[in-house]
């Protein structure tokens, strides 16, 4: 495991937190690969019965590194592979996800929230999803599963104009369950994910599956996805984006 994505197990959680305050937690491909481990060996610990994920006071996610963007955006043009092990280890995942959110979420930062099935946010979170504007399109399995949960009108301001939400919005969207102070933000996450731990388990998990529909009709979305994503990476209108992007960062 990378010191960047720190995992702790206490009684029936665990806690997945994001580790890279510098950078906003903006995921490098080793973190990914970090959470994706994270999740897909919780099954192996008979005990856990809830998955939280934590960003930092800092910020709960940036998205994707941009260096490892402009990497693949000049040579294979792919989601790499450890960002696609980590999409569909969420969508695969058979315990429940609770997220923790303070700060900024944005582009994957917003998406994995999708497949969380309980979000604390701060009353000063933000979530976006700058996709379109970079030349690119939606990822994470995005758009099924956001039109699901907020409407294709709240969806389509938020994946395709990229408009940002803030908490009570994204609450009213139903992206949010809680919001509250960002010092109370953890210990509230923390307070549903023992909530869900102590629910009899096996009646969790079916109800979970029955309201999650199939998983293969994510997974595939989220491989169609790549595609589009991966074409997109390498178009005019993407280079020309991220150009403009790194002019403004400098």
């Amino acid at each position: 495991m990378t010191d960047l994505v720190i995992v702790t197990d206490d009684g029936p959680i665990r806690t997945v937190r994001m580790n890279r305050p510098d950078k906003k937690n903006a995921l490098t491909l080793a973190m990914y690969d970090a959470m994706a481990a994270a999740i897909e060996d919780a099954p192996e610990t008979p005990a856990l019965r809830c998955l939280l994920i934590a960003g930092t006071p800092a910020g709960f996610c940036a998205g994707n590194d941009i260096g490892d963007f402009l990497t693949m955006a000049t040579g294979e043009g792919a989601l790499g592979a450890p960002i696609l092990r980590f999409l569909h280890a969420l969508a695969r995942c058979e315990l429940p996800l609770v997220a923790a959110v303070q700060g900024n979420a944005v582009g994957v930062g917003t998406t994995m929230l999708m497949h969380c099935d309980h979000v604390v946010a701060a009353a000063d979170a933000r979530f976006s999803t700058p996709f379109v504007g970079l030349g690119l399109v939606p990822e994470a399995g995005s758009s099924l599963l956001a039109p699901r949960i907020m409407g294709h009108g709240r969806a389509f301001s938020l994946l395709v104009m990229g408009r940002p939400l803030g908490a009570d919005k994204a609450k009213a969207a139903g992206l949010v369950n809680t919001v509250t102070a960002a010092a109370a933000v953890e210990a509230e996450a923390m307070k549903a994910a023992r909530e869900i731990a102590a629910l009899p388990p096996q009646g969790v998990l079916a109800s979970r599956r029955l309201m999650r529909g199939e998983t293969d009709e994510i997974a595939a979305r989220i491989d169609e996805e790549a595609e589009l994503f991966k074409t997109r990476l390498r178009s005019a209108e993407a280079r020309a984006a991220f150009e403009a992007f790194m002019t403004r960062k400098r």
